[in-house]
């Protein structure tokens, strides 16, 4: 670790800071891990973490985390403003890696048989698309798909919202919708639109046992949901009941509800 906290104007700390920017991600391969936790979830894959920054007094309280740290990855002191550039939070943590990217081919996410996937199209919003990464991951799905002109899953905020469950399942990009759903149905995997106008909603679908094979939940936009055309490319549209007077759902909060009910139907199969 270097023993004089660097600056802002350091040019270490400036050549990572460009990574804030998405071009700068994919043209160099590499992204920013803001947070304890996520930096701890990128230290557990060997090789993907590239170095890392902390301030003094992260690196006292995450000590445990930076323990981790391979000898051959760089560990820089940062002064807190030289931190503050690096990270888009409002209260930064203190510590932030430079990774490489976690993101793979979609045919690679489809060719071990996967039994339970998230299809993220034209997901927007960077903590709903992080939180939806987070739910798949607790339900023991086996990747995420980003869709058309979803956001970028290397995002900060996606990253953060995820707290270092990008790190844990594969995520893949595809820039055509359409491409990618067909993609997952060759697979062998049944596509089914979270949707609230449905023809079924959740639990008569799992009632029916429609659950229970290789599924891949097809999510939509936040703010429009799945245009027509894009939930006609799947198996089957499905809504999930509102009971009470509330409009609609949060799209990770359906997004758990979605995946928990096939994980559990799967493992009672």
């Amino acid at each position: 670790m270097t023993s004089t906290p660097l600056a802002a104007s350091n040019p270490r700390v400036k050549e990572a800071r460009r990574l804030s920017r998405r071009s700068e991600r994919f043209e160099r391969r590499l992204f920013l891990v803001d947070g304890p936790k996520a930096v701890e979830g990128a230290l557990e894959v060997p090789g993907r973490v590239r170095e890392v920054f902390v301030t003094p007094a992260a690196a006292e309280r995450y000590a445990d985390v930076l323990a981790a740290t391979p000898d051959d990855v760089p560990v820089r002191l940062v002064d807190e403003r030289a931190l503050a550039t690096l990270s888009d939070a409002v209260a930064p943590a203190g510590v932030v890696a430079v990774c490489e990217l976690v993101d793979v081919d979609l045919a690679d996410l489809l060719e071990p048989a996967p039994r339970l996937l998230a299809l993220c199209a034209d997901v927007r919003d960077p903590g709903n698309a992080g939180t939806v990464v987070r739910c798949a991951d607790a339900a023991g799905a086996d990747g995420v798909a980003f869709l058309g002109h979803a956001v970028d899953p290397h995002n900060p905020k996606t990253v953060r919202a995820s707290v270092g469950s990008v790190f844990h399942l594969p995520l893949a990009l595809e820039t055509d919708v359409a491409v990618g759903v067909r993609a997952v149905r060759d697979a062998g995997v049944q596509v089914l639109a979270a949707d609230g106008a449905g023809d079924v909603d959740l639990f008569e679908a799992e009632a029916r046992g429609l659950l229970a094979g290789p599924t891949a939940w097809l999510l939509g936009n936040e703010a429009w949901g799945l245009p027509d055309e894009v939930a006609g490319l799947a198996d089957a549209v499905v809504r999930i009941p509102i009971h009470g007077r509330a409009e609609s759902l949060n799209l990770a909060t359906a997004a758990a509800l979605c995946l928990y009910a096939s994980a559990r139907a799967q493992r009672l199969g």
